[in-house]
């Protein structure tokens, strides 16, 4: 195995991956961003509101994005990650944002209708019901939530044929959403284009976003990543598709 491979991947192995900043990988992947531009909206509905509430923050990145001139009076997120939810701390903090750490598979620690908006960008899990529980009515939720068959090339590339998780597709997702008493006001999904330039931005990419390949680890498949790297060395790049759901749904007055 040449040397270049194993510098790659010694490189993409030690490199930090907390937060939810994909800057690393800035020359070496590029991925398609949805048409409507969710931080930008989410600046927006953000300017509006009384009180928000960001679920699964990450590393705060995103919400610290759509612009502190654009908060509510009452601004909060939640991150259950450890590592995440400090550096999320560290970054929203000084922007007047309250931070609390909480895991994705527990009632929302907030009272009834507590948030004329809640939003979240690519959350693990979407609990309809407790977020249904904490608007107020009239209240809405924005999210982008990562869709169906994401990354579905790169993962059948390590793990081979498999059947895909059927419970992030739009429709899925939308049923959800009313069925915890909530109107759809839009569900948009977009499939978009995903490329590595070099098989460390695939390591990198893999210990970050690990529900792609669940076992990944580079002794695991180091057979498999050099065939891989020879396979981008030949081509210029790995094509993957992955996938983005815009949902707005809202809490009925009545």
């Amino acid at each position: 195995m040449d040397a270049s491979f194993d510098d790659l991947l010694d490189e993409a192995a030690t490199a930090p991956v907390d937060g939810w900043d994909f800057s690393w990988l800035d020359g070496r992947a590029t991925e398609q961003r949805p048409s409507w531009g969710f931080q930008r909206l989410l600046g927006g509905r953000l300017r509006t509101a009384t009180a928000a509430l960001d679920l699964q923050t990450g590393g705060g990145e995103v919400l610290a994005g759509a612009g502190r001139e654009n908060f509510p009076p009452t601004m909060a997120a939640t991150e259950g990650w450890p590592p995440n939810a400090a550096l999320a701390t560290r970054l929203l903090h000084p922007l007047g944002v309250v931070l609390v750490t909480h895991q994705p598979d527990t009632e929302l620690p907030f009272c009834d209708s507590s948030f004329d908006l809640v939003t979240s960008r690519h959350p693990a899990a979407v609990q309809w019901s407790e977020i249904a529980r904490i608007l107020t009515p009239g209240g809405s939720y924005l999210g982008q939530h990562i869709g169906g068959r994401s990354n579905l090339e790169l993962s059948e590339y390590f793990l081979g044929p498999f059947e895909a998780d059927g419970s992030r597709e739009p429709e899925v997702e939308s049923a959800g959403a009313r069925a915890a008493g909530l109107e759809v006001v839009q569900c948009r999904n977009e499939r978009i284009r995903l490329e590595f330039f070099d098989v460390g931005a695939v390591v990198w990419f893999l210990r970050k976003v690990v529900w792609a390949v669940p076992d990944f680890t580079v002794d695991r498949y180091r057979d498999r990543l050099h065939e891989l790297h020879d396979h981008i060395t030949h081509k210029g790049a790995f094509v993957s598709t992955t996938s983005r759901t815009l949902i707005e749904a809202r809490k009925p007055v009545g």
